[in-house]
């Protein structure tokens, strides 16, 4: 079965390390990293990973995977046309399409979302629900073949389910022990329906960097706002 990681400059290494871990550990599992160019490539925070092949030279996938970006990146390579023209060329012959975080603008970006509902990083649902997603505050969502993760973190989970909806749930309650995936964070901050108005607002101004502090403020309430809103269970 043949995997197939895209790369793009600027990604976020733990979107892609993380569904790496697990998926790469698939029985049948032939691992490839696609980039436009054969030259390495440098994520947000300075791993770097070498391609073993390009659109020109990468088999047909089985899996594509796709990790979001920090920033800026994952926009800029959602306008990349070669990057863009591989995926949307690819995709009919894979079976599943999966992505972590911001990757799903990517698929976004080929079309391949459309009509669907899918996820993403909660500072960035706005943006991609601005290109016609049906987005959803969900921690792993599938639709047909696709399925997409929330932020960074949550491309383990969307990666043992993946597992589990091809592998059986044996083979992934098996991954998870096997790369002990226990998740005990020291606090509840970890999303934006149990973190504080002040943690939001941090984390919007690390999240938009130097953009205008309005801007840090519209994502910031509009996240308040949704939270407000949901029904108590």
């Amino acid at each position: 079965m043949n995997i197939v990681y895209v790369l793009y400059p600027g990604f976020t290494a733990l979107d892609l390390v993380g569904p790496y871990e697990v998926i790469s550990r698939w029985p049948d599992a032939r691992v490839h990293f696609l980039a436009t160019s054969p030259r390495p490539v440098r994520a947000d925070v300075g791993l770097t990973v070498v391609p073993s092949c390009t659109p020109e030279t990468a088999p047909r996938p089985d899996v594509i995977v796709v990790p979001g970006g920090g920033e800026t990146a994952s926009l800029d390579a959602a306008a990349d046309p070669a990057l863009i023209g591989w995926i949307r060329r690819a995709a009919p012959h894979a079976d599943r399409l999966a992505s972590a975080c911001t990757g799903a603008f990517l698929y976004a970006a080929a079309g391949l979302l459309e009509g669907r509902r899918a996820t993403t990083h909660w500072g960035m649902r706005e943006n991609l629900r601005a290109m016609g997603v049906d987005v959803v505050a969900e921690r792993v969502v599938f639709d047909g073949p696709v399925v997409t993760g929330a932020g960074v973190s949550a491309g383990i989970d969307m990666a043992l389910a993946l597992t589990a909806e091809v592998h059986g749930e044996r083979t992934a309650k098996a991954l998870q022990l096997l790369i002990e995936y226990d998740p005990q964070p020291p606090f509840d901050s970890g999303s934006p329906d149990t973190a504080s108005a002040s943690t939001l607002r941090t984390a919007a101004r690390m999240l938009l960097g130097d953009r205008p502090f309005a801007t840090v403020r519209r994502v910031t309430g509009h996240l308040l706002t949704a939270r407000r809103r949901r029904p108590v269970r």
